[in-house]
């Protein structure tokens, strides 16, 4: 609002008599950068029937099994035994909120664990073409723990930085990770056999680098990969289209890095500490036990690369008329020296402070 009547000529002065704010206000609002979005911290709030869920549920699912009906105020008895300290009123509201007493006439059970613990991750990639950007998704099957992460390209090296970062955020390493038809992933089918697929060569190294199996679903069967993808609707409606709201309201745009920071905040606060419908429970508190599981973080990737053409962050350095036919390098160090056939040293090479080692891609 500020930056709109500054950009229409009032002065500071008439913006903080039309806005009753002092200027200084002004003028703090007047220098802040057009990406950025004031974060407010406010205590998660934690509903107090939250940690009884999945023993109400058990209640609801003993009681069917049994052919009757289980009274309200026999479940508020029981949990207030637990501890809980709510009104038996908000508990008749959480346990319609979730639909428990229906869900538990289904075949289903009220809570499902399809996977086992640090079993598997699966991964999807959304995308947002209004704003240029994709977002990398990896949901953890069994704890529903998720991690994003946007980027402006869908290439095998932003994949393969995505799922390290991944993996330092879920505090290791899951069994398999499961893909759809990812072209940086998978190939071709069935080219060895059936279900023995050819998969990309440079992925399939940083999987056995990592320690996990590359499972795919099966042609037409996007539901295999459903944790994933109900929580990328869930991304995409909760949280997405609400950041480019409130953004163009305070007229900013929606950027890579102002993306990125926001959506750790509500992974943090919001997406990874809500009651998930299908456990019952928080996905931080599942991803707990799923951490005791899980592989260890590896150390960074060092790619497959003989040959080379090296490719800087600023410059390119290669022998004179031989680019063709040349494969891509893993730079590790920030001191590379470079050697031609007949030249003891063609370049030294020191990249930028701030880059540590990656996969750099012509």
């Amino acid at each position: 609002m500020i930056k709109k009547f500054l950009a229409e000529g009032f002065s500071k002065s008439a913006i903080a008599r039309k806005l009753g704010i002092s200027r200084e206000t002004v003028r703090r609002y007047a220098n802040l950068p057009d990406d950025y979005v004031p974060h407010i911290n406010r205590p998660p709030v934690i509903n107090s029937v939250d940690p009884y869920l999945p023993h109400i549920a058990k209640m609801l699912e003993m009681a069917e099994q049994q052919k009757s009906e289980i009274p309200l105020t026999v479940i508020y008895e029981e949990i207030k035994k637990l501890g809980y300290d709510g009104s038996l009123r908000w508990l008749q509201q959480v346990i319609g909120r979730y639909e428990l007493r229906a869900r538990a006439k289904s075949d289903e059970p009220i809570i499902r664990f399809e996977t086992k613990p640090a079993q598997q991750m699966q991964v999807d990639w959304v995308e947002f073409p209004k704003d240029n950007l994709s977002a990398f998704v990896a949901t953890m099957g069994y704890s529903r723990a998720s991690y994003v992460e946007y980027v402006n390209n869908e290439k095998i090296e932003t994949l393969i930085g995505c799922h390290m970062n991944a993996f330092a955020y879920f505090g290791g390493v899951p069994r398999d990770c499961l893909y759809d038809n990812m072209k940086t992933v998978i190939l071709s089918r069935n080219d060895y056999g059936k279900g023995d697929h050819r998969f990309n060569p440079l992925f399939a190294d940083f999987a056995k680098h990592c320690g996990f199996s590359i499972k795919v679903c099966k042609p037409y069967r996007a539901k295999t990969k459903g944790k994933v993808e109900r929580f990328n609707h869930y991304l995409r409606y909760n949280f997405h289209n609400g950041l480019r709201v409130r953004l163009a309201m305070k007229h900013y745009t929606l950027t890579l890095d102002n993306a990125n920071a926001e959506v750790l905040k509500w992974l943090d606060n919001t997406a990874n500490k809500r009651i998930h419908q299908t456990t019952l429970q928080m996905p931080f508190e599942l991803l707990a036990q799923e951490q005791l599981q899980l592989l260890p973080v590896p150390k960074a990737y060092q790619g497959i690369h003989p040959k080379a053409l090296i490719e800087s962050v600023a410059k390119k350095y290669s022998p004179i008329n031989s680019h063709k036919d040349l494969e891509k390098l893993y730079i590790p160090n920030r001191d590379i020296q470079c050697y031609d056939e007949f030249i003891p040293m063609v370049a030294n090479i020191i990249l930028p402070v701030g880059f540590y080692g990656g996969a750099l891609w012509s």
